[in-house]
């Protein structure tokens, strides 16, 4: 595992950060655990037409169902809806086995812009209430190709603004973090930005989990394991499903790699898995923050695959959620339990 760890003054920070680069950035070998889930998910590809991408999402909803019925238990769950911009947004709010009143952790999942829901990161947001002992409010966000670009950031946007407002109803202390994976982690990255820009509410800290972030074809990780997890039509479908033009694809506000300034948003935490596609995407960001003063601490699992903390038969997948969620309690000051 290549990284920095800790929260070092700055000289050690860009030291640590400096020799991750010397590193290898994937292990020799897949982790097995790894390699099998690979398996698995290449046995049942993403359909690539909106007809077939309907009938995914209506597939999906019993299976989840079956895999949710045993879960890790938490102090309590609550199903409601806030107001987004174009209509209510359906949320889960995961409270701590503890009294409260809790930081909250906005949470974005990841499917590429197009699949994904509440109910795919039930184990994985569960997890990570229980281990970073914060509220976690995961959201619904609009999907493409029905609501392109941006809609999705639209939503995640107001469910933060919403949370930092409402702070009874996430039984919150008033501190907000933000956290996604794939392109959840982009969303959330995003709203950091947003809330910089637009003094908007003060975010404290930013979780991307493997990142959609800065991706590029000529990419390291893009040529040498697209086909993993993501295949290369997957990365075409999402952008065309997403952007309705490469303009689009330019805004800060759809990839915050574009942004000639970072120095604003919350201290973060980026990770990324060696046999990755979107892995060098989300190393150049975890750079760009670095480089702008961020806090930043940077982690790479080097014989990991994408999606690898959704995966509940991948061991290190609940070691990795520790690790974030422990960052997340540090950075909020939770108390240690």
């Amino acid at each position: 595992m290549t990284g920095f760890q800790g929260r070092r003054d700055a000289q050690t920070r860009a030291a640590k950060f400096q020799l991750d680069y010397q590193l290898g950035m994937q292990a020799d070998e897949m982790d097995p655990q790894a390699k099998q889930a690979a398996k698995r998910r290449e046995e049942s590809p993403l359909p690539h037409s909106r007809r077939g991408l309907k009938l995914s999402r209506l597939l999906s909803r019993p299976v989840m169902w079956f895999q949710n019925r045993n879960v890790p238990s938490v102090g309590a769950t609550m199903d409601r809806t806030i107001p987004g911009p174009a209509g209510d947004l359906d949320v889960r709010l995961y409270l701590p086995d503890a009294d409260g009143p809790f930081p909250t952790v906005v949470f974005f999942h990841g499917g590429g812009y197009v699949v994904g829901s509440i109910a795919t990161h039930e184990w994985l947001c569960r997890h990570l209430t229980r281990e970073s002992r914060c509220a976690v409010l995961s959201v619904d966000y609009r999907l493409a190709p029905e609501h392109p670009f941006p809609a999705a950031v639209e939503d995640a946007y107001a469910a933060v603004e919403w949370a930092a407002a409402n702070t009874d109803a996430v039984h919150g202390n008033g501190q907000v973090a933000v956290a996604g994976d794939s392109a959840g982690g982009t969303l959330a990255a995003v709203a950091a930005l947003m809330a910089a820009e637009r003094d908007g509410p003060d975010i404290e800290y930013q979780t991307l989990l493997y990142p959609y972030l800065g991706v590029e074809e000529d990419q390291h990780s893009v040529k040498e394991h697209t086909g993993i997890v993501i295949s290369e039509a997957d990365l075409e479908w999402f952008r065309e499903c997403y952007f309705e033009s490469e303009i689009h694809e330019r805004n800060p506000y759809a990839d915050p790699t574009n942004a000639c300034d970072v120095s604003g948003v919350a201290p973060a935490t980026v990770v990324t898995a060696g046999f990755d596609p979107l892995r060098d995407g989300g190393k150049a960001y975890a750079e760009q923050l670095f480089r702008d003063g961020v806090p930043t601490r940077y982690e790479n699992y080097e014989a990991m695959i994408h999606g690898f903390m959704t995966f509940r038969d991948i061991d290190r997948a609940q070691d990795a959620i520790v690790d974030i969620a422990g960052d997340l309690a540090d950075a909020l000051g939770v108390p240690a339990s």
